[in-house]
């Protein structure tokens, strides 16, 4: 037990891309609250909150900086906790920068289909960490006769079903940004393969990487024609 526990203790000192990602998310949460607060619709707007019009016109830099920005703090508090246990176990699991590209790739999936579908200005880790609960589920039919991997997605797969269920009765919740989210980490987890397990067939993996990139350019272009960009 005790040579367990100073392994585990190792690999979380490991886990260095969560506790970038929660950084970043922090030190910017703090820089918002300095130049007006968090919860300022122009301060979202200066710091690269997901405003529609603005992605239409070019700055689709937008579809990636909301994942570091939160609107209030209890948003943040939750996201951050969300991230440093759920995050710590992914990365653990498929490496740093296998991790960060999934997490990456769930948040730009969901804010493209925010984009798409929904007019109102966002941000938030949610979109990322909905990724990350997909690629939980992802793993476990990936590898089924694995039985920490399969007992790890079927408890994320309650998450997402709680967490979607309850984004229902807000309005104020982007549940667009968490089924895209939910939609690109799944893919992603499809063809960015943690290392020890077992090959996946790498024509399976050719087609995800081909339907994420179809998925993301007709959210993309729905946007776009819905702004009159195309």
């Amino acid at each position: 037990m005790e040579n367990f526990n100073i392994r585990k203790k190792f690999r979380r000192k490991r886990a260095v891309m969560t506790y970038l990602f929660l950084a970043i998310q922090v030190l910017a949460f703090v820089l918002m609250t300095i130049y007006g607060g968090s919860e300022n619709a122009f301060v979202l707007y200066l710091f690269g909150a997901k405003v529609n019009e603005a992605i239409a016109f070019g700055e689709v830099w937008r579809l990636i900086t909301p994942i570091f920005l939160h609107i209030g703090f209890m948003h943040l508090l939750i996201n951050s906790i969300t991230l440093y246990f759920l995050g710590i176990e992914l990365e653990l699991l498929y490496g740093n920068l296998r991790f960060a590209l999934i997490y990456l790739l769930g948040g730009l999936m969901g804010n493209a289909m925010s984009f798409a579908f929904t007019p109102n200005i966002s941000a938030g880790a949610s979109t990322s960490l909905f990724g990350l609960f997909a690629a939980a589920v992802v793993l476990g039919r990936l590898y089924p006769y694995n039985p920490a991997i399969r007992n790890l997605a079927q408890g994320f797969m309650a998450l997402i079903i709680i967490n979607f269920i309850s984004g229902l009765t807000s309005s104020s919740i982007d549940n667009w940004g968490h089924l895209g989210g939910a939609i690109g980490g799944g893919l992603a987890a499809c063809f960015i393969i943690a290392p020890h397990l077992e090959t996946v067939d790498r024509s399976f993996r050719i087609k995800t990487v081909l339907g994420y990139i179809l998925v993301f350019s007709v959210l993309i272009a729905i946007g776009f024609f819905r702004y009159g960009v195309i």
